[in-house]
């Protein structure tokens, strides 16, 4: 059973429900975490059906580590999704299904640095062997570079400032731990919002660190090339950035939007989006508070 204290797995039955499982189907989870959406997927497959799940963090590969003969556990970055299913054999699948949120371990584990309520080494590293640390980023960037990551990937209309204050004091001494990143930026930033801008800070340097977005615009293309016909799409995702990528894709086949049609008008996408996205009940956000900013999608391959 999935550990509470390690992830609370967001919108668990809502989501595996969109996946529409075929008992004896092959089935992808590319962002294994705490095992909570693998493990149900087990529990809806037959005899016959596989289930490949994909993390890169050894943490969550020791904890979900199973006997189960149909569920096959890849230590990758899912950007890779394409070229570990022809390594196994698999041509075409019945579904994939994609948590884009940070395991609620990563932030709980004070060491792994990735939440500014911790004082601990900034490191914010997905794979423990990658060689790029959030320290690496925030004491080399020039001001220009960390200018556009916070602007970017933070959304931080504020980002230069942020940036000039950040040259400024790694010039006296190198900023190596959370807390020393974040006191050198809360001064910067309105009381009201610190906390919410903070997190945008971070949010940044993360995604930076574990070069997110080019990963899952890898995956989401992979995905769409790999679904069989009714094969279905399910991703949730929690920032605007990652949301506009996955909706893009489901809806013209490509992540900038651009909808392409043939000779007669129609959109050549090879999946059509079933619905709106969905949210998470007041009583799941109550619960669970890391899950409000959730959007689920679902899109199936035609």
């Amino acid at each position: 059973m999935e550990s509470a204290t390690y992830h609370t797995t967001v919108m668990l039955q809502p989501s595996v429900d969109g996946l529409n499982i075929k008992s004896d189907g092959v089935y992808v989870d590319v962002t294994l975490g705490g095992g909570g959406h693998s493990r149900e997927i087990l529990t809806r497959l037959g005899a016959n059906g596989r289930l490949f799940s994909f993390d890169q963090d050894e943490d969550a590969i020791t904890r979900c580590a199973d006997s189960d003969p149909r569920w096959t556990v890849v230590r990758s970055n899912f950007r890779y999704l394409r070229n570990w299913m022809r390594y196994y054999g698999i041509d075409a699948i019945d579904g994939l299904i994609a948590d884009l949120g940070v395991s609620g371990h990563h932030f709980d584990d004070a060491e792994r640095g990735f939440s500014f309520k911790h004082d601990a080494p900034l490191d914010m590293r997905m794979n423990r062997q990658a060689s790029k640390s959030a320290a690496d980023i925030v004491n080399s960037y020039s001001a220009d570079q960390l200018t556009d990551v916070l602007r970017l990937y933070g959304e931080l209309r504020q980002a230069h400032r942020l940036a000039t204050a950040i040259v400024a004091r790694r010039s006296r001494q190198e900023i190596a731990t959370t807390g020393e990143l974040a006191d050198t930026l809360s001064p910067l930033l309105a009381r009201d919002r610190s906390q919410k801008d903070m997190a945008r800070v971070f949010q940044a340097l993360r995604i930076e660190v574990n070069h997110e977005m080019d990963a899952l615009a890898e995956m989401l293309h992979g995905a769409a090339m790999l679904l069989r016909p009714g094969g279905r799409l399910v991703v949730l995702s929690y920032h605007s950035l990652e949301d506009r990528m996955v909706k893009n894709i489901m809806r013209s086949g490509n992540i900038e939007g651009t909808t392409e049609q043939d000779i007669y008008g129609r959109s050549t996408s090879p999946l059509r989006s079933l619905g709106k996205a969905e949210q998470p009940s007041a009583e799941e956000q109550a619960a669970n508070p890391r899950s409000r900013s959730a959007k689920l999608r679902i899109a199936e391959k035609l």
